[in-house]
């Protein structure tokens, strides 16, 4: 399959989990993929990994640093001249009830949630192809009230509505900005946070699909929006969440 044949896509985030699988797809589609992380390490395996489906440039960012982010732009522009492709999918979790959040913990979920998403799109407009696509990632959490998700929930309801504005402000230029909200997926942050195997199936019960989602999930819709395939959609937000947000209780 070709549906990205010579498009130039960079993902933040692209180390591990959803932006893992997602560089992994659209490599086999033929796109040149730039992956972006902070951890040098995580980037040089998952650099080998994404090179057995395709062209591949690892390049350590932290998007919530303007400098590293202007250093991620130049160094794609110098390799391959442009971007057509966009998937802002760097976030944290951090998780506490409100009265326990600290104001350190306030600003690293802002800083690269909202802050670092903000960035990471306005910076790459400078290199941006008109006609391309960005994809924001946000979260199930943005859509519902959940408790200890406070700040967490409040930057992907951010990022929802900044697809909504970026949409508005780039159609013009024929780039069409969405975001998706993922459910419950299994990757390696669920037991970075402390979720072991019990809790993980008490959480699997109340899933309307009655399974977690995983990468592949993620990664099949976000080539969808990548591609031509969905020309005609934009400003939208697509939930990957198993009828969570419309049933979950």
């Amino acid at each position: 399959m070709n549906r990205l044949k010579d498009k130039v896509a960079v993902i933040t985030g692209g180390s591990s989990g959803m932006g893992l699988e997602t560089a992994k797809l659209f490599a086999s589609e033929g796109a040149k993929v730039v992956i972006v992380g902070r951890s040098l390490d995580k980037l040089k395996d998952a650099e080998k990994e994404v090179s057995q489906s395709g062209e591949v440039l690892a390049l350590q960012c932290d998007v919530s640093k303007l400098d590293d982010l202007d250093n991620l732009y130049q160094q794609t522009q110098d390799k391959y001249g442009k971007v057509d492709i966009l998937f802002a999918n760097a976030g944290i979790g951090l998780f506490t009830p409100a009265i326990e959040t600290t104001e350190s913990d306030f600003d690293k979920l802002v800083s690269v949630n909202f802050k670092g998403v903000f960035f990471t799109v306005q910076k790459a407009l400078k290199v941006f192809n008109d006609g391309g696509s960005i994809i924001l990632n946000a979260s199930w959490l943005g859509h519902r009230g959940v408790e200890t998700c406070s700040i967490y929930g409040a930057t992907k309801a951010a990022v929802v509505s900044l697809a909504k504005t970026f949409a508005n402000e780039l159609a013009d230029r024929s780039i069409r900005v969405n975001s998706i909200s993922p459910g419950f997926i299994r990757t390696p942050i669920i037991e970075k946070i402390g979720m072991d195997e019990e809790k993980i199936e008490q959480r699997r019960k109340k899933i309307p699909a009655k399974r977690w989602g995983q990468p592949e999930d993620i990664a099949k819709t976000v080539l969808f929006l990548a591609s031509d395939e969905s020309s005609y959609i934009l400003g939208q937000d697509i939930a990957i969440d198993g009828g969570i947000i419309p049933l979950w209780h």
